[in-house]
């Protein structure tokens, strides 16, 4: 018999909002009166903040069901630990009202903010609404309520909002928090001191706010960074408003350069610091090309240039800290390899910026997409090289390509072409056919995580110059390097991490 055709009661998921019985919607008062059950979770010393907030609309004849939490911390007896205690607890409690929706009855199960935002009743309707007709009244959560008492928009336009539990581990919380825009912290009480320690470790506990019991009798607010842990409760906040409109004034002593990648594409790319440096930046210095993957924010202001101008652009960045300006320098990839980082590090040693913050975020680099994309062939023992031979002599990179290859590394060969450099390929293939099988596996990635993505793998005989240009990396195999398909007809490309004993580079 299915659900409609039985003759049972109707189960109602009821938000009551933040803790103002006037926040109740008028759906929710309108359930709570026709209904014959009332149920609300309580802690073990009886009282229910939900039935507290409710408490003006029940009957003298509503059969009201208390469940009761049977722990309140982690600390149990129960053979299953805290988990197995709270499951036998929901199943027993979903029994009970089973029973009253068998007879027939209607059951309200009452719940603080809205019933399936990190509330209680959502362990009810996973085990029963499959069950009965059921039907869920949405409330006003704390995160509105919060921002409402707060008084200062939460988020904005494109602005992300994150919504964390203050129970997850420390470097999580202060990974989320540096990476996005705006943010609400919950479940406070005991996780305050983790909490507080990650909003400092992500830069962002100047901005942060603190509210406690918002709309309820002893509400709080203040600065959460004077808040203090021995006074936060369980029913407590803390939140990252927009940053848009809220960028503070700067002294000249307040900036900094932060010099990031955007990994080889983009967003897809990026780490939680790196998005945080560039949420955070009042401005933003680069090649345009590199810019145009980081996302437009109101408030920033962005200094796009050339792709030949790397000192140039350094000095600026440093100018504009030293006025007090906090700045990102972005690249493509990892700063530090091929890119922005020497050129800014460089510039930073003269004498009137020493006293200018500098910092390098590491990022994804385009031998490490690159070779993900193809399987492992920077399993082992690798050589980085650029092909380019605008800043270091070609003997210089041909005496560097014959050292790797007669040590037998997997070679990352970067800027292997362009249209101005065409014939530094082929020299750099013959080369290596002096060391290496002409069955050496090579992986061409073009444009790794971008629309116009390319990975494939040749014969280092075949490598063909004109099939490579500057978008494009390239990774040469070692000795060892295998070259395979597997199951589904994908080839992949490995290089072992055991080197056999007594081996040795091709001669």
């Amino acid at each position: 018999m299915s659900v409609s055709e039985q003759q049972t009661g109707r189960l109602y998921g009821v938000g009551l909002g933040p803790g103002d019985p006037a926040l109740m919607t008028l759906r929710a008062v309108e359930v709570i009166a026709d209904a014959d059950v009332v149920a609300y979770h309580s802690a073990r010393h009886g009282r229910s903040i939900a039935r507290s907030i409710a408490a003006k609309h029940l009957r003298a004849d509503h059969i009201e069901e208390a469940l009761v939490y049977p722990v309140t911390t982690e600390t149990t007896d129960h053979p299953g630990g805290y988990r197995g205690a709270m499951e036998d607890f929901y199943t027993e409690a979903a029994a009970r009202l089973a029973a009253h929706l068998d007879a027939g009855r209607t059951v309200a199960v009452l719940a603080e903010g809205d019933p399936l935002f990190y509330g209680s009743y959502m362990h009810m309707h996973k085990r029963l609404a499959d069950r009965y007709p059921t039907e869920v009244i949405p409330g006003v959560t704390s995160v509105s309520a919060a921002a409402a008492r707060l008084g200062t928009p939460l988020a904005e336009g494109e602005e992300v909002l994150t919504i964390l539990p203050g129970t997850l581990p420390e470097e999580e919380l202060t990974a989320r928090l540096a990476a996005t825009d705006a943010a609400v912290v919950m479940k406070l009480g005991r996780t305050f001191p983790a909490v507080r320690r990650a909003f400092e470790a992500s830069g962002r506990l100047p901005e942060a706010r603190y509210v406690e019991r918002a709309t309820m009798a002893g509400e709080r607010l203040g600065e959460l960074a004077e808040t203090d842990a021995d006074s936060v409760p369980y029913f407590a906040v803390a939140v990252l408003p927009s940053r848009i409109d809220a960028r503070p004034e700067r002294a000249p002593g307040d900036g900094e350069v932060a010099v990031v990648g955007t990994g080889p594409a983009g967003p897809l790319w990026l780490t939680p610091e790196t998005r945080g440096a560039l949420a955070a930046a009042d401005d933003l210095v680069g090649y345009t090309t590199y810019l145009d993957r980081v996302p437009v924010r109101p408030g920033q202001t962005r200094h796009g240039s050339d792709n030949k101008v790397e000192s140039e652009r350094a000095e600026f960045a440093l100018d504009l800290a030293r006025r007090g300006r906090r700045v990102a320098v972005v690249s493509g990839g990892d700063p530090g390899v091929f890119a922005m980082a020497t050129a800014v590090l460089e510039v930073a040693l003269q004498e009137e910026y020493a006293d200018v913050p500098v910092r390098v975020l590491p990022a994804v680099t385009a031998a490490n997409a690159a070779a993900a994309r193809a399987g492992a062939p920077l399993g082992h023992d690798y050589a980085t090289i650029s092909l380019s031979d605008r800043l270091k002599p070609w003997e210089v990179i041909a005496e560097r390509l014959r050292a790797a290859a007669s040590a037998d590394l997997v070679l990352a060969l970067y800027n292997p072409g362009s249209r101005s450099r065409t014939w530094q390929v082929g020299k750099a293939r013959d080369l290596l056919l002096e060391h290496r099988s002409p069955d050496t596996p090579v992986v061409l990635g073009r444009d790794v995580g971008g629309p116009a993505e390319s990975v494939r793998t040749v014969r280092l005989a075949e490598l063909d110059p004109a099939e490579v240009d500057m978008r494009t990396i390239l990774i040469v195999g070692s000795s060892q390097t295998r070259w395979e398909r597997r199951g589904e007809g994908r080839h992949i490309v490995w290089t072992p991490r055991r080197y056999p004993e007594g081996s040795a580079a091709t001669p």
